[in-house]
């Protein structure tokens, strides 16, 4: 695959999209949200009415086109990037992404955008399903009082209000289900390099991301 691949993984509200935005923008390169991709899905199962817990009610993705382009996400052309972040589909998407059949589907267009041109891509399953043998992979993380901090800061932002422990607990069991589903578990690569996002700031993270694939790009000659 010609290009320089950015594999980014990390937890739910560890910054993973944010930042990986930043970076293509800084270093003019594509960047693909993969649990965007997730979450899609998730909306328009949601939106069909289909039995959630019935892996072969997602059928429907035969005949899906999913699409993430310039920081937005599409169902079929139709723009979801606000629709995908409601409560429901939060609720909803560790589910939707357990299924081997979504996963799949999902991993496949993956690994076909990411097939040409210098890709940052993020999610749970990156460096581990997706881009295994990316150039660079990074694990972002940060403790869950920080994440959840973040993750509320977002909620105010969007002028929705959330209790902060309502939030903590969130994510503490969006964690639990990301690291014990069966299906491309949130986990570590054996090579990636783990940076604790705990007390950096937006721009310090980005500023040390670009800075380890530029010495990547020497090591290999990229």
């Amino acid at each position: 695959m010609p290009g320089y691949k950015l594999a980014i993984d990390g937890p739910a509200g560890s910054g993973k999209s944010t930042i990986s935005a930043l970076i293509a923008k800084r270093m003019g390169w594509t960047h693909i949200d993969t649990g965007a991709m997730y979450r899609a899905v998730t909306l328009q199962a949601i939106e069909l009415g289909i039995d959630l817990n019935e892996e072969s009610a997602y059928r429907f993705l035969e005949s899906s086109k999913i699409h993430y382009d310039f920081d937005k996400i599409y169902i079929n052309d139709r723009d979801v990037t606000e629709a995908i972040r409601s409560e429901s589909v939060t609720n909803h998407v560790s589910l939707v992404s357990s299924f081997p059949y979504v996963r799949k589907k999902l991993v496949d267009l993956q690994k076909h955008a990411a097939e040409y041109g210098n890709i940052v891509m993020d999610g749970r399953d990156i460096g581990t399903v997706v881009l295994p043998h990316a150039n660079l992979k990074v694990f972002l993380t940060a403790n869950v009082e920080e994440r959840a901090k973040r993750r509320y800061k977002e909620n105010l932002k969007k002028g929705k209000v959330t209790q902060i422990e309502k939030v903590i607990e969130d994510i503490s069991t969006r964690d639990q289900k990301d690291s014990t589903r069966k299906e491309s578990p949130l986990k570590m690569a054996d090579d990636a390099i783990i940076l604790d996002t705990t007390h950096l700031t937006i721009d310090q993270v980005v500023n040390k991301i670009i800075e380890l694939t530029g010495q990547k790009e020497k090591e290999h000659g990229v």
